[in-house]
């Protein structure tokens, strides 16, 4: 009994491995339409990527976004869904499922070392 107590440990810590890597794997597909989105619909007044600039001078990066502080997953969606939705302005609409994969690629933008552009 007490040798299939490592046994059931180690069985326990790769379910737990095997569930965090599908968690991983959602969340990167996720970002990756975000991106692309991103790509596709914001690249032209802000800059989607890690060390780019808006080309709109007005427009913050998504890295400044994603650095924000008090900025979370909950505060960001509610942000794209609410206040961002300028069809006039914009030319388009985001669509509930957008928000979450543009809320995940925005959020992999994160950096602990962040630093804002003086």
């Amino acid at each position: 009994m007490i040798r299939s107590i490592p046994l059931l440990l180690a069985a326990a810590a790769l379910i737990a491995i095997s569930a965090q890597a599908r968690a991983d794997s959602k969340v990167s597909k996720s970002a990756a339409r975000g991106l692309a989105l991103a790509q596709s619909h914001c690249a032209a007044c802000h800059g989607v990527t890690a060390n780019s600039t808006s080309p709109n001078p007005e427009s913050p990066t998504f890295e400044e976004i994603a650095n924000l502080s008090g900025l979370s997953k909950f505060t960001l969606g509610n942000f794209l869904r609410d206040s961002h939705n300028y069809p006039a302005a914009m030319n388009f609409t985001i669509q509930r499922g957008q928000i979450r994969d543009l809320t995940a690629h925005i959020l992999t933008l994160r950096r602990k070392d962040y630093r804002p552009e003086p």
